[in-house]
Formats: C-alpha cells, sequence, structure tokens
C-alpha cells in the first residue's frame, strides 16, 4: 500500500477498504505534491523563490505623531437561526473524505430548513412592534392608524333638524334641495342602455323642464335618454305574459370616433358641442337636428381631441384639449384664427374655464399633476409659447379631470382614489400672471372615493 494511502487513514482515522481507483489517485498525488516540492527547493536555491516576508524598503515609513493603535474590527452580525459553516481543512478533514461529504451534506440540509422556517406561516397574535421591517420606523405611542375606520354606509350626514338649525341662507337652500333627491323610479337601470358601445362623455341637458340625458360613446354615438317618460301600460289579454317595456332611447353616429366630451352652448342650450378622437368638433342644433362640423384640423392631421369648452363671455370661441397635452383656441368665424399651446407632455385628460374668469384654465393631466393657466399672460416663442402657469399640484396618480365652480372653488378626480377640493376665492383680485403658491395649491379637502370606474364609465 502507498504511503499517501496510509497517511490519508492516518489523518481521518477511519478505517474503509481501499480500491484500486483510489490507490491509483492517492499516488498520483503524492508523486505531484513531490515534484512540486522540488521545483520550490531548486528555485529556492537559485533566488527565484518568494520571500515570505516583505522587504524593509518596501514597507511604509511610520509617522511618529500617529497612533500606533490598531481600529477594532467592525463587529458582525450573526442570525443565530441560521447555521455557521465551517473549514474542514482546519477541522483535519480531507477534501474528498467521506466524512467531509456527510458534514457538507448535514450543513445543506440545516441551510435548508431554516430557510424552509422563514416561509412557514406563523400562528397567534403579532404585535407589530416585533415585526418592523428592518430599516423601517415604527412608534407605536404615535400610531396615524388609530383614527382610521370606515364610516356607515348610507348614513345621512345632516337630518331635518340641522336644516331648520342652519343660519347660513345659501347652506340652507343646498340641504333643502339635496334633502328632496331620491332614487328614480322609471326603468330599471339595466334597461336604460343609452348608446351601443362604451361611454366615454355623460351629462344633463340645463334644461329645468325635464331630465334629459346625454351620452357619447367609444364609436362615436350619440345617445338621448328622456329621463321624465312614463312607463307605458300595457294590455293583457288572456294567457299573455307581461313583458316590461324599454324606454325610448334615440341615438346618432355623430362622429367617425370616440366622443370624449361635450358641453352645451352657455347662452343657448339649444346647441350641443362635441369633441371627438377623429380630431373635429360638431355643432348639434338639437331644434333642427343638424349637426354641423365647427372645427376640423388643418390638413390631414387628425389629432384626438379629449374636451371643449364655451366661454359665456366669448360663445364663437372654441377651447379644447388633445390626448398630445395640446390646448387649443379657435374663433369659429375666422378659419386662420386656430391657436395651439404645448401644456403638457403627456394626454391632458380634461381641463374647465373659470366661469366668471375664463381667461384661468385648470388642465388636469396624465402626468399627475393639476396646473392652472392665465391666458392673458403668454410668453416664448415658436414651440415654446405657452400662458402663464400660475401654479400646480401633484397626485400620487393621473388626474383625469378639473372642474371650476363660479365661486372659485376646483374640483378634481384621480386615479389614486380622491376626490380632492380646491379654493380660490380671490382669482377675481389676481393680477395678470400671478403665481399662486405651494400651500395656496393644497387641496382643502380630500374625499376617498373610487375613482376606478373604467369598468363602465371611462375617466
Amino acid at each position: 500500500m502507498p504511503d499517501a494511502v496510509k497517511k490519508a487513514k492516518a489523518e481521518t482515522g477511519v478505517k474503509t477498504e481501499v480500491n484500486e481507483y483510489e490507490l491509483q489517485r492517492q499516488e498520483n498525488i503524492a508523486k505531484n505534491q513531490a515534484l512540486l516540492r522540488e521545483l520550490q527547493l531548486n528555485a529556492a536555491k537559485q533566488g527565484l523563490g518568494i520571500s515570505s516576508k516583505p522587504a524593509a524598503s518596501a514597507l511604509p515609513k511610520s509617522n511618529s505623531s500617529k497612533s500606533h493603535k490598531k481600529k477594532a474590527p467592525p463587529q458582525k452580525i450573526v442570525n443565530g437561526n441560521v447555521p455557521r459553516r465551517t473549514s474542514s481543512r482546519l477541522a483535519g478533514l480531507t477534501a474528498d473524505s467521506e466524512v467531509a461529504k456527510r458534514k457538507a451534506e448535514e450543513e445543506y440540509a440545516a441551510m435548508q430548513d431554516a430557510a424552509k422556517a422563514k416561509r412557514q406561516r406563523v400562528s397567534g397574535a403579532l404585535d407589530l412592534t416585533d415585526i418592523v421591517v428592518a430599516g423601517k420606523q415604527w412608534d407605536k405611542s404615535e400610531n396615524f392608524l388609530i383614527d382610521v375606520s370606515r364610516g356607515k354606509r348610507f348614513e345621512r350626514t345632516f337630518t331635518e333638524r340641522d336644516v331648520k338649525e342652519t343660519t347660513d341662507a345659501e347652506l340652507r337652500d343646498l340641504r333643502e334641495k339635496m334633502s328632496g333627491l331620491g332614487l328614480y323610479e322609471g326603468f330599471e337601470p339595466n334597461n336604460i342602455k343609452i348608446v351601443p358601445e362604451r361611454v366615454y362623455s355623460l351629462g344633463f341637458h340645463p334644461t329645468p323642464d325635464k331630465a334629459l340625458v346625454f351620452a357619447g360613446d367609444k364609436m362615436g354615438n350619440l345617445g338621448i335618454f328622456d329621463a321624465s317618460q312614463t312607463l307605458p301600460e300595457v294590455k293583457l289579454e288572456d294567457g299573455d305574459e307581461a313583458e316590461e317595456p324599454g324606454p325610448a332611447i334615440t341615438t346618432f353616429k355623430l362622429h367617425s370616433r370616440t366622443i370624449s366630451a361635450f358641453q352645451f352652448d352657455p347662452t343657448d342650450s339649444n346647441y350641443l358641442y362635441s369633441a371627438s378622437y377623429d380630431g373635429s368638433i360638431r355643432k348639434l342644433d338639437l331644434a333642427k337636428g343638424v349637426a354641423v362640423e365647427a372645427f376640423a384640423p388643418p390638413g390631414n392631421e387628425d389629432e384626438p381631441l379629449s374636451g371643449v369648452e364655451i366661454a359665456s363671455t366669448h360663445p364663437h370661441t372654441l377651447y379644447f384639449s388633445t390626448l398630445e397635452g395640446r390646448f387649443g383656441r379657435y374663433d369659429m368665424r375666422d378659419p386662420k384664427s386656430l391657436v395651439t399651446y404645448q401644456l403638457s407632455e403627456k394626454k391632458i385628460g380634461g381641463f374647465s374655464l373659470h366661469p366668471r374668469l375664463p381667461h384661468l384654465v385648470a388642465t388636469a393631466s396624465l402626468d399627475r399633476t393639476l396646473k392652472i393657466w392665465d391666458l392673458r399672460k403668454v410668453t416664448g416663442k415658436g414651440d415654446e409659447r405657452a400662458p402663464a402657469l400660475l401654479g400646480e399640484h401633484e397626485s400620487r396618480l393621473s388626474v383625469s379631470c378639473a372642474m371650476w365652480n363660479e365661486h372659485g372653488g376646483l374640483a378634481t378626480t384621480s386615479y389614486d382614489n380622491t376626490i380632492k377640493l380646491y379654493n380660490f376665492p380671490d382669482a377675481g383680485s389676481w393680477t395678470t400672471g400671478h403665481p399662486i403658491g405651494e400651500e395656496a395649491m393644497e387641496p382643502v379637502i380630500e374625499v376617498p372615493h373610487n375613482n376606478q370606474t373604467g369598468r363602465w364609465v371611462t375617466m
């Protein structure tokens, strides 16, 4: 038996049967080690060997003014649940021995068990203080989740007694009007299909005489539903079953593509202006039953429009927004009056003109911002020409709609499931280009609301 094999047995202390392959392998190892020692000895005799200690000249000069104390090595945090790896060489085990193999297998199994324990479900109560993720902060004494609770559904926010005790005349009138509202008792909602395809725009006609509902769909259809109509009487003969009659609905193919928005003329509600993804704005005369093209993009352009409005002080001027982030103004009396501004790099989902101050424009954009612009001050040259930006507020997700009221209130809807209310009661006193501070641009009220209505109505 070769000396290498005897030595291996002496180191391991294990009596095992050695086959011919193992004997040959051990002999090869012994020959290679002997050859390596001989080469190192010859190199040392010729002065080619590498010294184990660095030369004195290679050592850096010490500075007598500096301390020679060594810094304490940083402490390593060791998780007691994870098994530590140990060195087989320091334990005196040969790498290819059976003992070393069993040791490696045991360490691997222990690490697998530790990893499995981390993924295992923990039963029983958990204290948040004990399960804080590393790097995060939690102060139980200042728990911001204490007052989080859901209000009762359909609970009235004011009663008849509150209405009688309200001293503010406008608020009392509003509460009385809200108290008089009720659910629609006509046709079943599932039977009221105003348009054939997905609804993209919806609104009421401003007439107080009857409730007329208008809707525009994905394919350019405009539907009209008269909610004041009553259920027709059905005479049944013997043996016949009653079939619930459907409502009378009128639908028009007004555009070739999606009707994204519409508005009734503020000076004459007999006219309806509709904007479409086909790039045009049509003027529908309800009395005559004629829809004329009020605006069409120049040339062969068909940039989709996302909004349209008309100011009561400028009944001949159309204002519109596009899916490319542009805002435009067009005088229907002058075909060469078209002016557009690039107000956003992303889609403008909607915009609104202040009812009393139409030079103030609020835009809601896919870039998550609400912005207020002043059309009285336009600066820049070429493509950089744009109205003055007075202020902006950024939401967590896309802002889909912005609406002014005549008192300076501004409401927005956002995909972060909130309705934000802003208040600018002194907007009438703003000078041209008046900047709005960051504090003034913060919403005064933020109402949680499910705005993910894309399943039924596109935002």
